[in-house]
């Protein structure tokens, strides 16, 4: 059995139980021997899985978010970690980490036959951008923005806007946001903003109504 199959129906056969089961018993229903569990069980947890117990006394699945192992191919797994690497190179100080923490996990659980492009590299892209986590933060939050900003003319203004959507282009990021001042849906660039302060209140709309209208005032796929 592939590594990255076994693996899946360990998960599979922890999550059907609620008490803590030992690694003989797994062994037994896996067919593979206790030794393999206990490996097993060590790179689960090492990649994120919510498992407690020890050898010896069992294990049991906790709730918590965790994604199963992956069934991927060679070029799924290019494809992945190259993603993954486009976002080390050009997210902020938290994504980045997050993408290098998530390549890991990745990498843990691909069987043996699979082994990733070293060669795909991701080049950094703009790095004038240091508000992106606190862009991020109110997206998340749907919390209003208060920003400075300076345009291509150099003139700065102030604004209070509702962060949309940030687009990531080969030379610049770009911030999509609904402009208070404006009273329409207006385009920042990410290497003009001055300053950026998540404000205590929130959008008055929902920021996934004002995403869908969004899309459909660019010409856009609307995603439905």
């Amino acid at each position: 059995m592939a590594r990255s199959a076994r693996l899946l129906d360990l998960i599979q056969a922890l999550r059907g139980r609620r008490r803590p089961v030992t690694a003989a018993a797994l062994a037994g229903e896996l067919g593979v021997t206790p030794r393999t569990i206990y490996r097993d069980v060590a790179t689960l947890m090492a990649a994120g899985a919510p498992i407690e117990g020890e050898a010896g006394l069992g294990y049991v699945l906790r709730p918590g978010l965790f994604l199963p192992p992956l069934m991927l191919g060679a070029d799924e797994a290019d494809a992945v970690l190259l993603g993954l690497r486009l976002v080390e190179s050009r997210g902020d100080a938290a994504l980045a980490a997050a993408a290098r923490s998530a390549a890991a996990k990745v990498g843990a659980v691909l069987p043996d036959s699979v082994e990733p492009d070293d060669g795909l590299i991701a080049g950094p892209g703009a790095k004038d951008a240091p508000h992106l986590g606190t862009i991020r933060g109110a997206m998340r939050a749907e919390r209003r923005l208060r920003l400075a900003y300076t345009d291509r003319r150099g003139r700065p203004s102030d604004r209070v806007v509702w962060p949309l959507a940030v687009g990531f282009f080969d030379a610049v990021e770009m911030l999509a946001a609904w402009c208070e001042e404006r009273d329409d849906f207006r385009h920042f660039r990410l290497d003009r903003i001055v300053s950026a302060e998540a404000l205590p209140d929130r959008m008055p709309t929902r920021r996934r109504v004002l995403l869908r209208q969004w899309r459909l005032s660019q010409d856009l796929d609307d995603g439905s």
